[in-house]
């Protein structure tokens, strides 16, 4: 595990687990975690952290991976993140700002946004869009649209 030398507050500080990721194997019982960085909040990220770099990116509201029982597994694996709740975290103008920083300067692959079937976190997909559409790049984005119990409503690619 390596982390940069940013400032502030240590939970926010870079850290990259890529190496340490076991590939989702059982031991034991337990399934080894997929998270392979940290910080994971949106507006704590930097699209120049090594592991977004050319990365298939995921953008999860934040209330999904509580939802969706094998997110890990399912939708994590080999995937950097990045979470966000668009009703009620703020600054959803830099929310579009980073996005479409990864898109251009890390230069991802693909974007797959997770979101709950509440009507606001549609917003999340929305911002998305908007990244891509001032982007210079353009990638495949995916919305993933999941139930109160998590199950998939939706998948398609938007973009």
């Amino acid at each position: 595990m390596s982390d940069s030398g940013m400032g502030g507050c240590p939970g926010s500080r870079m850290q990259d687990f890529r190496e340490d990721t076991k590939g989702g194997k059982v031991e034991g019982g337990v399934r080894q975690s997929q998270l392979k960085q940290w910080p994971i909040q949106l507006h704590l990220v930097s699209p120049e952290a090594p592991y977004y770099q050319k990365a298939d990116v995921l953008l999860s509201a934040d209330c999904v991976a509580f939802t969706v029982g094998d997110f890990h597994k399912d939708y994590l694996k080999g995937k950097s993140v990045a979470i966000a709740c668009p009703k009620l975290d703020e600054g959803q103008e830099e929310y579009t700002e980073k996005v479409k920083s990864l898109i251009d300067d890390a230069k991802i692959n693909t974007l797959t946004v997770m979101t709950m079937q509440v009507p606001c976190c549609a917003g999340l997909v929305a911002i998305a869009e908007e990244a891509l559409h001032s982007a210079k790049r353009k990638i495949p984005i995916k919305s993933i649209v999941v139930s109160l119990q998590g199950d998939v409503l939706s998948e398609e690619w938007v973009s």
